[in-house]
């Protein structure tokens, strides 16, 4: 069975105005199950609960998580994580390391309110201050892995392998790692912007592609379909990417100076799935078929999507995606379905 969520920044940035209950709300009508609950949603709710234009207290945000969840209680939506514990594993500096292991206590707690058990944790990206030893990043992640364990209840970890990591920037890595982690609540996000976006897709390039795209893509797709156990893929995000005009190099509007291109791309131009007739580019439907057909995996899948428009403030922005998250949900499906033998 394939269950639908949305990640609640794709519905409208917080930080324009657009509010967490509101996005919880038309995330129902629009059909949905279950949602990601973004940090930067949840703390701007908090902030609005308490009043302020900076920080909310950990008290603030723990009210927020309980509102949360009773809207979704009183809507029936589950959530399905809270994402993203950023800049995690790999850190140099102990006393940073530390504060991320009192910090992920806390996100537990927070778990706990919002009545999940599932926390996704992205590939460190973090321009300073990190290793990709893998002794040590294992070590980090076991680490947090084991201290879900003890929690009540035990809280899960969904490592996902993002395309502009420092180190570990392709999902093989991420299973990898998993795999020496090798504990029962630590496992897989695939997201299929950042699995195509980064073995077939490079927006720094003139083609927009990588060299030999296709056949890096056949290759990776062939050992997904071999080697990993569906039971370790504790959800999956499906989205796209525009295809640019030209590559983002200095003088493109995207471009930024010590920001990988294909992180500028992510943040500016991604898209809801199947959604070709906004110049989508990726090889969404291959890498659909190879996890939701020949894997037959199935779960939570959440339509995610990253773009300069959900900075509008206009009042309309919330519905608009929505319905774009709703179609691509929709077409998704009716291509899963199509697809098998």
């Amino acid at each position: 069975m394939l269950y639908s969520a949305i990640a609640t920044i794709s519905l409208g940035r917080a930080s324009a105005g657009h509010s967490l209950p509101t996005k919880i709300q038309r995330a129902a009508s629009a059909g949905f199950s279950g949602l990601e609950i973004f940090y930067e949603c949840l703390d701007f709710f908090a902030r609005e609960i308490e009043g302020l234009d900076t920080e909310p207290s950990h008290k603030g945000l723990l009210e927020a998580a309980r509102r949360v969840r009773a809207i979704c209680d009183n809507l029936q939506l589950a959530v399905v994580c809270l994402q993203p514990f950023m800049f995690f594993e790999g850190l140099v500096d102990v006393k940073e390391r530390e504060e991320k292991f009192v910090l992920l206590q806390f996100w537990f707690e927070l778990c706990r309110e919002l009545g999940t058990d599932l926390i996704q944790i992205p590939s460190n990206f973090q321009s300073h201050g990190t290793t990709g030893d893998m002794e040590r990043v294992v070590t980090d992640l076991r680490t947090a892995a084991q201290s879900g364990l003890e929690q009540s209840p035990p809280v899960r970890f969904a490592y996902e392998a993002v395309s502009w990591a420092n180190y570990y920037d392709l999902w093989e890595q991420s299973w990898a790692i998993t795999k020496q982690v090798n504990m029962p609540n630590f496992g897989l996000c695939l997201d299929v912007f950042h699995f195509a976006g980064r073995v077939w897709a490079d927006p720094s390039a003139a083609s927009g592609v990588n060299e030999h795209c296709d056949e890096q893509l056949n290759r990776s797709l062939e050992q997904l379909v071999r080697e990993v156990d569906p039971v370790k893929i504790f959800y999956v995000q499906v989205g796209d990417a525009e295809r640019l005009e030209r590559p983002i190099v200095p003088g493109h509007p995207f471009f930024q100076e010590g920001v990988k291109p294909r992180m500028s791309w992510s943040r500016n131009a991604r898209l809801f799935a199947f959604e070709r007739h906004l110049r989508g580019c990726l090889p969404v439907e291959k890498v659909c078929q190879a996890i939701f057909v020949r894997l037959a995996w199935q779960g939570w899948v959440s339509m995610e999507m990253f773009h300069k428009s959900l900075y509008g403030t206009e009042s309309t922005l919330v519905d608009h995606m929505a319905e774009r998250a709703e179609a691509s949900w929709s077409n998704f499906r009716l291509f899963v379905e199509s697809s098998k033998p």
